[in-house]
Formats: C-alpha cells, structure tokens, sequence
C-alpha cells in the first residue's frame, strides 16, 4: 500500500482511492463550482439567446409575406448557430461534454441565395433555435434552485458567525471588550445556533447534487440539439465508407492489372515468341522444334498456375461451392505455421459478407507468415452472436502488431468499417497476437 498524504487520496495498488467521502468533498470540488458557475451563466446567456430567436424568428415570420422574410430568417438561423458553438464550447469548458459540430451546410450552388438555402433546409439549424427557445426557461428555473440552496445552505452554515460578530442584528450579547482583554460571552440560545447550523450544513451538501442534476437536464439538451443528428452522421459515415470502398477497389483492380502486366501476361508473351522460333525451326532442326515446344509447354502449366493463383485471390472457387470452412482450410494449409481452424456457423452469410470474412482471415494469416517471427501455431475461429459474424486469429508469436504499425492491418480495419465491421487487435510485446474481427450478420 502506498499512501499519499496532503492530497485528499490514497493510492492502492496504483489506484487513487479519496479519503475523504464524496458526500462531504462535494461542496469543496472543482467540479461543484464549475456546474455552479454553468447555472449562473445560463440565465444571462439564455435571456441573450432568447430574445435573439424569438425576435428573429417574429419578424422573419412576420415578414415572409414578402421575400424579405427569407433573408430575415436565414441571418437568424445562422445567428443560432453561432450561439450554438458558443453554449458547445461553454458546456465543454465548465460541464466536460464535448459535442463535435453538427453537419456542415451543403449549398446547392454558389451566392447568397444558394446559402439562405441551405441554412434554411439544415435541420442542425432549426435544432440550435429550438435550443435556444427552450433553454430560457430551463435557466430561470435551475439559476432559482441552485442560487436558492447555495445561499441558504451557507448563510445558515455561517449562522454562528454572523450570530458571533454582528450581535446588533441577532438580539444578542456577542463581543464586549473590557479594557485590554476580549472576552466572549455566551450566546443566550446555542440550541437554536446548532441547529440551523446543521440545517445549513445539510443544504450546503446537498446542493452539489441538486446542482449535478439540474445540468444533467443541460447535458441532455446540448448533446440533443447543439451536435449532430443521428441521421446527419450516418450519412457522413456512409459517405466516408463509400470513400474507403471506391479506394480500395481501385487499389484491388491496380494489383490485378500489376499480377496480370508482370506474371501471366510476359509469360504468355514468351510463350508466343518461343512457338514462333519452334515454327521456324520445324522444317530444318525438328528435334530442336520439338524440345522448344516441350519447354512451351512447361510456360503454358506456370502461367495457368499464376491464372489460378490470381483468381483465387479474386474469389476462390472453394468459397463459392463450399463455403467458409473449406475455403479458410485451404488458407490455412498455405500458412508457414500449423493452424487450426474452427468454423461454427449454422448458416452461410451473403456473398459480400462471406467474401470479406474470406480475405480478413486470409490477410491475417499472411501477416502470421510473414511478421510473426518465432510462432509455432495458429488457430483460426469463425463463429456467430447475435446479428454478428465474429472472427479470431491467435499466434504464439512475437506481439507488437499494431493497427498503425504499416502491416496492412490499417487498410483491413479501414475495409471492415466499410460495412460496420470492427478490428480489435490485442498484441503485447512477446505474444501472443489475438486479432478479433467483428462483421454484421446477413445469411
């Protein structure tokens, strides 16, 4: 056990364990006084954002009679949203909640009237003014309770000393100086000062809590209405995946093209000129023709191994007619380690799904090849939860696989989320490496 004194904690085992009970440090934390100070900024802030929206939004309204109202309402979107970054950054400063910004405007065109468009046509911009409208209210009420016990709950704390210092007011006796020396007299009721005391003392451990709750209300709203929609983000994340999907099909079709130019295709074209010397020789050396079409023949069988070679890593054969199991043992026997696989499905899943799960496990397994240096075994899992296809690959390795260490496990993580996949890599320094692939289910 290590103890560190001074500091309000103790540390066991690494862990920092408080002394002090949460009930009684709360009054007295950073965090009580910045959900405080948050409560009491609302009010001006909210009366500020009020006035702004509803005004705005009158005379926009008011206004649409004409195409004056357009641009009205459209500065006064805008406006919300510049007061919605403002209440971001003031929630992330005093409530530690950090809101990423909700999606960018998408104009259709150029110019002001393309704009107005697009502010008009935002959802994260009516959001931010009904923030504003609803957040009013919601001030007044949290700055009244939380300034209410705060200031009841210290006042009656401090009971004794004011009671003490200032007896004009409180009826009592309190300091009386006689000559050089100071003497305090007895207060006449210390019945009535201990308990208000108490009650003070109450109040003023409450009030944190009271507080905490009142902004949890104020977290929900911010998150609600000041970051992106649900729906906003989906298509942001779709639009990324799709990115991700188009590069990494171009880069699939760019190695086709690299394996057919620098393996097949030369060969095949040493295979034409080879015949072409054989046919001239024919008439005048036949044995010579003859042994350059036997060695023609040996081109033909490589180059229709290279042929089946990048064709299985397009979409084997094995996948399509046998499924996962099969096609993952053929995989496997081509590993430089011993692997075991195990493949506990109680269905196949669609093409797509069946084919990512393929090149993940097959992809990893070259990485064991290739990088962990010292593994003597491998053991490949394949099994489903719920409406997802999970997948496992351990080794006995070195470790020290990483997501950003340029093993192509980035670009797999990348393919992966793709479709909603996930890859957790769990790889110390010394082994073993466990990488755990997560796809969603489609049978």
């Amino acid at each position: 056990m290590a103890t560190e004194y001074g500091h309000g904690y103790e540390s066991w085992g690494g862990e920092r364990r408080h002394r002090v009970p949460a009930g009684v440090r709360a009054p007295f934390e950073g965090r009580s006084w910045r959900e405080l100070g948050y409560v009491v900024l609302g009010l001006p802030i909210g009366v500020v954002m009020f006035t702004y929206a509803v005004t705005m939004l009158s005379v926009g309204a008011g206004l649409l009679i004409t195409f004056l109202g357009v641009p009205v309402l459209a500065a006064g979107l805008a406006g919300c949203r510049g007061l919605g970054a403002v209440e971001r950054a003031r929630a992330r400063a005093l409530l530690g909640v950090r809101v990423a910004e909700p999606e960018p405007l998408r104009p259709k065109g150029r110019g002001v009237m393309a704009w107005m468009g697009a502010v008009l046509r935002s959802g994260a911009s009516w959001r931010q003014l009904l923030y504003a409208v609803v957040q009013f209210p919601w001030a007044v009420f949290s700055f009244v309770v939380a300034v209410t016990f705060w200031a009841y709950g210290w006042t009656l704390l401090t009971y004794p000393l004011w009671f003490w210092v200032f007896p004009v007011w409180a009826g009592q006796d309190g300091l009386q100086l006689y000559g050089d020396e100071t003497h305090a007299v007895y207060l006449n009721n210390p019945f009535e000062v201990t308990v208000t005391a108490l009650v003070g003392l109450l109040f003023t451990m409450a009030t944190p809590w009271i507080v905490r709750g009142l902004t949890m209300v104020d977290r929900g709203m911010v998150v609600a209405l000041l970051g992106p929609s649900r729906l906003g983000a989906r298509v942001v994340e779709l639009e990324s995946d799709r990115g991700v999907v188009v590069d990494a099909a171009a880069a699939d079709l760019r190695r086709i093209e690299r394996d057919l130019h620098d393996g097949a295709q030369a060969r095949l074209v040493a295979l034409a000129m080879d015949l072409g010397l054989a046919k001239e020789k024919l008439p005048e050396d036949p044995r010579a023709a003859a042994r350059m079409v036997g060695d023609a023949h040996g081109e033909v069988k490589t180059a229709l191994q290279e042929l089946r070679d990048l064709a299985r890593g397009i979409h084997p054969a094995v996948l399509t007619d046998r499924g996962l199991d099969a096609a993952l043992s053929a995989v496997a026997s081509r590993c430089a380690v011993p692997v075991v696989v195990d493949v506990e499905l109680p269905a196949r899943p669609v093409p797509a799904i069946e084919g990512i799960a393929y090149f993940t496990v097959s992809e990893l397994l070259q990485n064991v090849s290739k990088h962990a240096g010292g593994a003597s075994r491998a053991t490949v899992d394949v099994w489903k939860v719920d409406d997802r296809l999970m997948l496992q690959v351990i080794d006995d390795g070195v470790g020290g696989a990483d997501v950003g260490g340029g093993s192509g496990l980035a670009g797999l993580a990348e393919r992966l989320g793709a479709v909603d996949g996930i890859l957790v890599v769990d790889s110390p320094v010394g082994g073993p490496t466990r990488v755990t692939a997560e796809l969603p289910w489609r049978a």
